[in-house]
């Protein structure tokens, strides 16, 4: 153990002397240094946890290990960049603040209830969430910041916003097979602050065909990643409820994953991914217009060489955001990219 101890010492020596931080830099929560900070480095990455305390619990797997906090794990791979990229990605971004075990989020939901009363189909109804220990109603551009910040705290409690998705249960309450999570019959973001207290609301415009189905929340941080809590054992962060819908009502809501609000959600997401990380709406918008002039100009002079590459590309996009494959319609809608302009930053 002795050994050990010594060796992680002589290693994280080794990183402060190689990695110093910037001359003159105090400044814990610099935003635009490139070097890792020495009283940043976390020890305990050091070790894979085989020889630590609780290593006597069989079937544990070993820990990855780092000596600089993984800071290059995503070197070389597909980088997450703040966008919704489909086909996988790679999110170098820390996790951020974690609250207090005193200060944990939790969530139930008030309506609709457990064994309660039919919904009328097609009907419009509330989705109610009494939540704790969240500072709601803060949320980031979901097509350009995706996962891009870390997590943070207001008053020791994490600040961020809850969704709510809904999804078909088929012809039971309780199914036996996993249900398909690229399927919901509405989904929808509470990004306001509600009452409060707590007390957030989704009101489900036009309501649901008649079926059997499960509502549950998803705590999120201001950029939408999953809640960080700062122990293993716990109770969730999220509520679950199973519903029955009553009638012949067989309309789909417009905020399903087939529905119109679903699809330019979809749409959209695809676009940010086809335009790349950066990229100022107005340039963006104005790049896909001049591409889309531009091949169909080429088109009808039959210049097979230039317009019909244009012309695949703004394809590849489109197909990118009706099928929600947006890393493969962002690969199709490169053609445009060399005129867009990168967004500048001023402090």
């Amino acid at each position: 153990m002795l050994f050990t101890k010594l060796s992680c010492a002589v290693a994280l020596s080794a990183i402060v002397y190689a990695s110093p931080s910037p001359a003159g830099n105090n400044n814990n929560n610099d935003a635009t240094g490139t070097t890792l900070s020495p009283n940043a480095i976390q020890s305990g990455s050091f070790n894979d946890g085989s020889n630590e305390i609780g290593s006597a619990e069989v079937g544990q797997a070993k820990s990855l290990t780092s000596q600089n906090n993984f800071i290059n794990n995503c070197a070389g791979k597909t980088l997450t960049n703040g966008l919704q990229i489909t086909t996988g990605s790679c999110n170098g971004i820390p996790m951020g603040d974690i609250p207090a075990k005193t200060a944990m989020v939790s969530s139930v939901i008030i309506n609709p209830q457990t064994g309660g009363k039919a919904i009328q189909s097609d009907t419009t109804f509330n989705i109610t969430v009494q939540m704790s220990n969240l500072v709601a109603g803060s949320f980031t551009n979901a097509d350009a910041t995706y996962y891009s910040a870390p997590q943070a705290l207001q008053n020791g409690q994490v600040v961020g916003h809850t969704h709510v998705t809904v999804q078909d249960m088929g012809n039971s309450l309780n199914p036996t097979t996993a249900l398909d999570p690229t399927q919901f019959a509405f989904f929808k973001g509470i990004n306001d602050a509600g009452n409060g207290k707590g007390l957030l609301t989704a009101t489900v415009t036009g309501g649901l065909p008649a079926g059997n189905y499960r509502v549950c929340t998803m705590a999120s941080a201001s950029n939408h990643q999953p809640v960080l809590m700062p122990v293993a054992q716990r109770g969730t962060a999220d509520d679950c409820t199973k519903f029955v819908v009553s009638g012949n009502g067989n309309t789909a809501n417009a905020a399903s994953n087939n529905g119109s609000g679903g699809q330019a959600a979809a749409a959209e997401a695809a676009s940010a991914v086809a335009a790349g990380p950066d990229v100022a709406e107005s340039t963006s918008a104005a790049s896909a217009a001049s591409s889309t002039s531009s091949a169909a100009d080429a088109k009808s002079t039959g210049n097979a060489s230039g317009g019909n590459a244009g012309g695949a590309g703004g394809k590849g996009g489109n197909q990118g955001a009706k099928s929600g494959q947006g890393a493969a319609g962002g690969r199709g809608g490169q053609g445009a990219r060399g005129g867009r302009a990168r967004r500048e930053f001023i402090a």
